[in-house]
């Protein structure tokens, strides 16, 4: 899949949008109206030309939003970023450090 390019893909999305569409026996008027969008929200979204949340609109009135952990599942923490978000561990108090040897010698 590295060799598809950005515009590849998106229509390859939005091709899979209107075949669930057809699929569901749906006209894009009835998909736009259930997405509370314009019909050609809906045309340009099968071209492959649309903006996330209308995408999302789309998959709510579709019925597939179940489908987005299958799309893209949900990212663990790796270990180095939790190191990072935890930033330096504090070593000590701050403040006057009273050193025993100092004191008993005087």
């Amino acid at each position: 899949m590295n060799s598809v390019t950005a515009t590849a893909l998106a229509e390859e999305i939005g091709d899979r949008l209107k075949q669930a569409r057809l699929n569901r026996d749906l006209t894009q008027s009835e998909v736009a109206e259930l997405a509370g969008i314009a019909r050609k929200t809906v045309l340009n979204a099968e071209k492959g030309k649309v903006q996330l949340n209308i995408m999302i609109a789309i998959l709510m009135a579709l019925d597939l939003t179940e489908h987005i952990d299958l799309f893209l599942p949900k990212q663990e923490i790796s270990p180095l970023q939790q190191a990072k978000l935890q930033g330096k561990k504090r070593q000590r108090a701050s403040g006057q450090r009273s050193n025993k040897n100092e004191e008993t010698s005087e």
